[in-house]
């Protein structure tokens, strides 16, 4: 039976996972992914994504079910809570939340030897249990987060007298991430020469895409050039080959001196050509820069004629502190 066992968990393992359905909303691709319900056979990662309200209720759940069974088994044991009305299930429940908490009021004690087995093996579960719990919500607790705002869309316009496309990152929490990097992504399907259909992911190239410190504001600049995967494609070719650009930024975050992630997903309407993003630093008449993060979104038209004719993906300025 053991050897069959194990050939059916290895069949199990083996067994290739369900298909994925992918979306396309708003021009993106979305991949249909497990949900944190769906993680039952992996207890330790429901634990980690199930939202607060969730996780709260699992572990009441599970405390009331652990003192539950023990007070079933102080019930199978007789009379052998002192002080406790025999056959009282309310009784037996209590007296196991007080051996569970290690409250130990006095009013309810074990009796016999089958009851002080029932307490020695429940104080032996709380521990354990206090330990899980406190594991579960460290873990919650510490993992890092990253409160990055991305500029709703990315503009198309001259910069230096080249095409440039242009996005902007704040950090909302305004300390310094350290060591910042930022990697953009273009994804596009395309056909192969021998008609084979694929989805394939070029590396952008920004002007600069790593500061020492991130603290307020990055606009992130990728010109384009002969180097450049958008040379010669036209914003109805990107529509036509469900083009998305994926942001990826990461850095040392000072406070909790812990990596922290953040991504984007830029779709191909989201690129708006001839537009350049509204300026958000002015100058105080003390002398001093203000940053006015309300205008952090907005776009004007360019007003100045920039089309380039020799490519069909045609200034603002650039900040980065």
């Amino acid at each position: 039976m053991r050897p069959a066992r194990f050939s059916n968990r290895l069949k199990a393992l083996r067994r290739p996972p369900a298909p994925i359905r992918i979306m396309v909303q708003d021009g993106r691709l979305v991949p249909q992914t497990r949900t944190w319900q769906s993680y039952w056979r992996d207890p330790y990662h429901l634990m980690l994504t199930v939202p607060w309200p969730g996780f709260l209720f699992l572990i009441a759940l599970t405390y009331i079910g652990i003192n539950g069974l023990f007070a079933l088994a102080y019930l199978l044991g007789g009379n052998s809570i002192a002080n406790a009305r025999p056959g009282s299930f309310a009784d037996a429940f209590f007296f196991s939340v007080q051996t569970f908490a290690s409250i130990g009021y006095g009013a309810m004690t074990p009796k016999t030897f089958y009851a002080n087995v029932l307490v020695t093996f429940e104080a032996w579960v709380e521990l354990l249990s206090l330990a899980v719990i406190t594991g579960l919500a460290f873990a919650r607790f510490s993992r890092p987060t990253a409160r990055v705002l991305f500029s709703e869309v990315a503009v198309i316009t001259s910069y230096q007298g080249v095409p440039t496309l242009m996005f902007r990152a704040a950090n909302q929490r305004q300390n310094q991430v350290l060591e910042a990097q930022m990697l953009v992504y273009l994804m596009m399907d395309e056909i192969s020469a021998e008609g084979h259909r694929m989805r394939r992911i070029y590396d952008l190239n920004l002007t600069r895409n790593r500061t020492p410190s991130f603290l307020l504001t990055w606009t992130a600049l990728h010109p384009i050039d002969e180097q450049s995967p958008l040379y010669g494609i036209s914003q109805e070719s990107l529509l036509q080959a469900r083009a998305t650009f994926s942001v990826s930024l990461s850095g040392i975050d000072e406070t909790v001196n812990q990596t922290i992630y953040a991504r984007h997903t830029y779709a191909a309407q989201d690129i708006l050509e001839n537009h350049r993003f509204v300026d958000i630093f002015y100058e105080t008449p003390e002398g001093h820069s203000e940053i006015d993060y309300t205008k952090f979104h907005d776009v004007v038209p360019v007003i100045e004629k920039q089309n380039l004719e020799e490519h069909p993906m045609t200034s603002s300025k650039a900040e980065n502190i």
